[in-house]
């Protein structure tokens, strides 16, 4: 089967690649509001993309009626924003985080989810996440012809909850992705949990 995205319209495209790019990992991106509250969204275009600096990458698409998502709205007027792995123990929330909300409405307040604070960091963290990355914004790019908001944030801290972190055979810190426990993102209403772990040593 050949899959042709040229006669394609956008949405035909969309569903196209989010099965055939799997697994992708989760965003789950707390960001604050203009009366100091905060929405929290999940993204699954999301990726690590540079070392120096840290950068991790977050697209984020419009609303149903073609207006900016809040993430992207919150990002570009308050730089500093925090994104969390999903993890087994709380893919229904960050489901139920997905509802759309009006501006301004907070998703912590539907969801019960507690925040707490991020050592060193003005925007506080979800404190049910294993791990979560502060970050401000290095640079938004408009992409495409809808178009996305392909979202570039510099990583500053990295919050690892201490019971997925150990030592490795040469006694150098390890943090354990089977103890995180991430989910995946798949097709629609499909995701993944971590499975089997596989080691194979890169050649030399």
């Amino acid at each position: 089967m050949i899959i042709d995205l040229a006669p394609l319209s956008a949405p035909q495209v969309y569903f196209s690649l989010i099965q055939t790019v799997i697994p992708r990992p989760i965003a789950w991106v707390l960001s604050q509001y203009p009366d100091r509250r905060y929405n929290l969204a999940p993204f699954s275009y999301f990726n690590a993309v540079c070392s120096a600096p840290p950068l991790i990458m977050i697209s984020v698409g419009r609303k149903p009626d073609g207006s900016f998502k809040d993430t992207k709205m919150n990002i570009e007027e308050r730089a500093e924003f925090v994104v969390h792995l999903v993890d087994e123990d709380t893919i229904d929330a960050m489901n139920e985080s997905a509802a759309s909300l009006d501006f301004g409405e907070s998703e912590l307040d539907t969801t019960g989810l507690e925040t707490t604070d991020f050592d060193g960091f003005a925007v506080p963290r979800l404190a049910r996440a294993k791990v979560a990355f502060a970050c401000s914004r290095y640079q938004v790019i408009q992409v495409g012809t809808t178009p996305q908001s392909l979202i570039l944030g510099e990583v500053h801290r990295i919050h690892v909850d201490d019971s997925v972190v150990g030592e490795d055979a040469k006694g150098r810190t390890k943090i354990h992705a089977d103890r995180i426990r991430p989910v995946g993102r798949l097709g629609p209403n499909e995701y993944v949990t971590f499975g089997e772990l596989l080691h194979r040593r890169r050649p030399d």
